[in-house]
């Protein structure tokens, strides 16, 4: 048994509640440590995923007036910013344009949710995976505008890195639209800056153009 205060926690008291807060915070430290293929602005390192989280909620913060609906319920939508990535603590970080690792991802993905969520307290272990559950069916107004914003930050840092991760892996215009299209389900305002900044990225020689079929 953990010990938090020196103290060796019962079973159920609220001790052990906060026993099992502090490991999971603990344990979330290690997003830190999780690398993207997005590069930052300023250093051209990779992003790290919970740099990535806080950009999320920033833009949920930021941008929910424009959402698709209205009376948005914000605070749950920066929820699912915080938590929507502790999975990748262990599954770690999949390309978006990585079809192979696309195919099991789900999985992968679900085993961690249950171990990183299963260290908290049962109602709060609930809660959070309901919200991360929610966050990957997008069939809610504010599961749909955190997909939105998810894919509306690391294509802005690409659009402001001259090109970062697409050049790198010869991401082309129709990839990167079919990637953000999802976009317009929670924000069709996102989705006409986002077509926009491809475009704009396409003439600046950042996106690869569509390839065209060979004849």
């Amino acid at each position: 048994m953990s010990l938090v205060f020196g103290v060796v926690p019962s079973s159920d008291s609220p001790l052990q509640r906060l026993t099992q807060q502090i490991a999971f915070i603990a344990e979330c430290d290690q997003l830190k440590e999780v690398f993207r293929q997005t590069i930052n602005t300023r250093s051209r390192r990779p992003e790290n995923d919970a740099e990535h989280s806080w950009a999320f909620c920033l833009c949920v913060m930021v941008l929910a007036e424009h959402a698709n609906v209205p009376h948005l319920d914000v605070l749950r939508v920066l929820k699912m910013g915080l938590i929507h990535d502790l999975v990748e603590i262990d599954a770690g970080d999949t390309f978006a344009y990585d079809t192979a690792a696309i195919v099991n991802q789900h999985d992968r993905e679900a085993r961690a949710a249950d171990r990183i969520f299963g260290l908290l307290p049962g109602d709060q272990s609930r809660e959070f995976r309901a919200l991360w559950d929610e966050f990957e069916a997008r069939t809610t107004p504010e599961a749909k505008f955190a997909h939105a914003c998810d894919r509306f930050q690391p294509m802005l840092l690409n659009a402001r890195t001259e090109g970062g991760s697409w050049r790198k892996h010869h991401v082309t215009h129709e990839q990167a639209q079919g990637r953000n299209a999802p976009v317009a389900d929670g924000s069709t305002v996102l989705w006409a800056a986002i077509e926009a900044l491809l475009r704009e990225a396409v003439a600046a020689g950042h996106l690869a153009p569509t390839r065209q079929p060979a004849p």
